[in-house]
C-alpha cells in the first residue's frame, strides 16, 4: 500500500511541484494551502508524514504542529525559507522530526522522507519488538516508551531513534556524527545542534514522568550516552 503525505504550504506553485515530484515517487499526495485544513484533513484522513512550511499566514508551522501532535505521532518535517537557527532549534525544540531550508533540491527532500518513514515502519527481520534496559522499556513497533512503568509523552520518531541507539549499548558514548549517521543514514547534512535539539526534547519528556531522570548524559566534547539505571 502506497504511503499518504500531507503537504501544508501557502505557495501554491511549490505546492504543485512536490505534489508532482512525490506522486511520481509512489506516494500518496494530500496538499493543504493553510494549516487550518491541514488539521482539519489529517484529521478525517491520517497520513504517514506530514510537511509543513513554518511560514504561513493564519496559523504558522510550529502552531500547526502543537495542535497536529495532540492528535497524532507522524513524523513532521519543517520546510523554512530562513536562514536562522533560532528557528531551526524552535522547529525541532517543538516536535519536529527533520527540517530543510528553502530552496532545496528535490531529491534532498525525498531521501529526508524516505529515511524517516524507514524508521516508523517494523523491522521484519527483528526478532525482538521490545528493548528493555532496567527501568525503561521500549516497545519498537509502537514507539512508545515506558520509564519506571508509567507512559512517557510521545517521542517523535527521531527522539525514539536517538534514544534506541544510545540505550542499545548503555555507558557507551556515542558521538553526534556517529548519532546522525546512524539515525539518517550517511551523507546527510545535519549539524550538530540538531542532534542537541533533540536530547533536549527527549530528556524533557522523560522529566515529566520523573523529575530526577538524568540517564541521558552529555560527555564534553564528545557526544551523549545512556547511563544504566540502579533498581
Amino acid at each position: 500500500m502506497s504511503q499518504k503525505i500531507a503537504i501544508v504550504d501557502d505557495n501554491r506553485n511549490l505546492l504543485e511541484s512536490l505534489s508532482i515530484a512525490l506522486t511520481s515517487e509512489g506516494f500518496k499526495i494530500d496538499t493543504y494551502d493553510n494549516g487550518e485544513h491541514a488539521l482539519q484533513g489529517i484529521r478525517e484522513s491520517p497520513v504517514d508524514l506530514a510537511i509543513l512550511d513554518i511560514k504561513m499566514p493564519r496559523l504558522n508551522g510550529f502552531d500547526v504542529l502543537r495542535k497536529l501532535r495532540k492528535i497524532s505521532a507522524v513524523p513532521v518535517i519543517f520546510l523554512t525559507s530562513k536562514c536562522d537557527d533560532v528557528d531551526e532549534a524552535s522547529g525541532l525544540d517543538s516536535g519536529a522530526d527533520d527540517y530543510i531550508r528553502k530552496p532545496f533540491a528535490e531529491s534532498i527532500l525525498i531521501s529526508r522522507i524516505r529515511a524517516l518513514l524507514r524508521r516508523q515502519s517494523p523491522d521484519q527481520t527483528e526478532q525482538t519488538q521490545y528493548l528493555s534496559r532496567g527501568d525503561l522499556e521500549m516497545d519498537l513497533d509502537r514507539y512508545q516508551c515506558l520509564w519506571k512503568g508509567m507512559l512517557v509523552p510521545s517521542l517523535t520518531a527521531t527522539e525514539f531513534e536517538i534514544l534506541k541507539i544510545l540505550v542499545k549499548r548503555p555507558g557507551v558514548v556515542r558521538s553526534r556524527n556517529q548519532i546522525i549517521d546512524l539515525v539518517y543514514g550517511t551523507g546527510f547534512a545535519i549539524e550538530d545542534r540538531t542532534i542537541d535539539s533533540h536530547k533536549k526534547r527527549i530528556v524533557e519528556k522523560f522529566k515529566m514522568v520523573d523529575p530526577k531522570f538524568a540517564q541521558v548524559a552529555a560527555v564534553y566534547s564528545l557526544g551523549y550516552r545512556w547511563i544504566p539505571s540502579v533498581n
